[in-house]
């Protein structure tokens, strides 16, 4: 991220919002919505003094709530830029870090600012977010239910407890740590999607860390199905399994808590030995699944994409343009597309760097007209065809009432030729015209 932020031809825009993408391949117009951070970014140096002198705390958003931060703060310690911001929601307006600044970088009165860039290729990548389990498995109601990306944080040298693995109800070190996979994912109820075996490897490797910094502890995961489907994955499992870890295929039928101990009473079914056993656990982690993050819909909403049945953006085909959308010069990379490892999103957002690069590079960009025409002497304006248009390529002019398809959006699949009243839309490489003088030559052999 460093290196982005420094390289001179590319400009990072943080803390911002999209607000209209219009155009088409090699003439993009993106408007953006920057919000203000009401600190000055080229006089704010990432001293810290404002933070250390801040009265007001609010729950940390990436310690997952598990930490605090201040009011005015910087999003985490390794951020991109280095620049604090004021939550203005948590915040008083003390005017206790206006008098701290030194270089007087706080601005109260900082508007939002609108951004509009005129670009030729488009790539998104908007991520992931987890399945919110509250309510199953004891989240949300018994303490010591968290889910893996909370134990992530606990894990992390610059998480909440710095490191040091504590239960969050009192605080002790945990010695029995059960693990469920396949929460919130591979069922009717929720999301029929796989995470890829993402959470698989993400609990094993979870698993080891708990080993290593608590090295009598007891860690039981259980699964469905462990799906470690990966170079050197298969080994990494086989692996942690030398290492003590136990692995049960099992069902959760129902989790308890003590109330004297706050410990974790499972009821669970081998579906191996089909007995029904009862565990007891100092904590219970969650392994949530991967869904489309909210950015997601956004950007359906603005650009018109397709969404797959998961929820994730759909590429044009599934093996021949896994990286291409259906409309051309905008490109998928990593979880934006479907759940992904670390790996996996390197490498597709390598291709969708390339796939972007290669019309920029040409610096023409030809195409193929296989777009429809409108006879305007027959069309009526009804808008049949651009309600139906799958690629967003015809629009009905204001003044004539009359539709018009673009060239470079239409794609040539016929929708609108089929569903025209009037038969005023056609295909251009199937004319009416055509197909009559195929006919009068085939009957003029006879």
């Amino acid at each position: 991220m460093l290196e982005v932020a420094d390289h001179p031809l590319i400009d990072l825009i943080t803390y911002a919002d999209l607000i209209d993408i219009q155009g088409y391949i090699g003439d993009f117009t993106v408007k953006i919505k920057k919000r203000p951070r009401y600190i000055n970014e080229e006089k704010c140096n990432g001293c810290g003094a404002c933070d250390e002198i801040c009265p007001i705390y609010a729950p940390n958003e990436f310690d997952v709530g598990l930490g605090y931060r201040k009011a005015i703060y910087r999003s985490f310690d390794q951020a991109v830029p280095n620049k604090f911001l004021i939550d203005m929601d948590k915040c008083i307006k003390c005017r206790l870090c206006v008098k701290k600044c030194e270089p007087e970088a706080i601005d109260f009165d900082q508007e939002p600012e609108n951004i509009t860039l005129y670009v030729g290729t488009i790539i998104i990548a908007t991520g992931f977010q987890t399945y919110n389990p509250i309510n199953e498995y004891g989240y949300g109601q018994f303490e010591n239910v968290i889910t893996q990306i909370e134990l992530e944080r606990l894990l992390a040298p610059n998480g909440p407890t710095i490191g040091k693995i504590i239960r969050p109800s009192d605080h002790e070190i945990p010695q029995k740590i059960l693990m469920i996979q396949c929460v919130g994912s591979r069922n009717l109820r929720n999301n029929l999607h796989c995470s890829a075996g993402v959470c698989c490897m993400v609990a094993i490797k979870n698993a080891n860390l708990l080993k290593h910094e608590i090295k009598t502890s007891e860690i039981t995961i259980v699964y469905m199905d462990i799906r470690a489907a990966g170079k050197g994955y298969e080994e990494y499992f086989l692996q942690s399994r030398k290492h003590g870890i136990k692995f049960l295929r099992g069902n959760i039928a129902d989790i308890k808590e003590d109330p004297d101990t706050k410990d974790l009473l499972i009821r669970v079914e081998d579906t191996l030995s089909q007995e029904i056993l009862n565990l007891r656990a100092n904590m219970v982690v969650l392994s949530t699944a991967m869904e489309p993050s909210r950015a997601t819909d956004e950007v359906v909403h603005l650009i018109r994409l397709d969404k797959s049945p998961d929820g994730f953006l759909k590429e044009y085909h599934a093996r021949l343009n896994p990286i291409d959308t259906k409309v051309p010069g905008i490109y998928l990379c990593g979880a934006t597309q479907g759940p992904k490892s670390i790996a996996e999103s390197v490498v597709s957002g390598k291709a969708a760097a390339s796939s972007a690069a290669t019309p920029m590079i040409k610096k023409v960009h030809e195409i193929v007209k296989l777009d429809g025409i409108i006879d305007e002497s027959r069309c009526s304006g009804c808008g049949l065809c651009v309600n139906i248009c799958p690629y967003h390529a015809i629009s009905v002019a204001k003044i004539s009432n009359v539709a018009k398809i673009s060239t470079i959006l239409c794609r040539g699949c016929g929708s609108c030729a089929a569903i025209c009243p009037s038969g005023a839309a056609t295909l251009r490489a199937y004319r009416d015209s055509m197909f009559e003088k195929y006919i009068d030559a085939l009957f003029s052999e006879t």
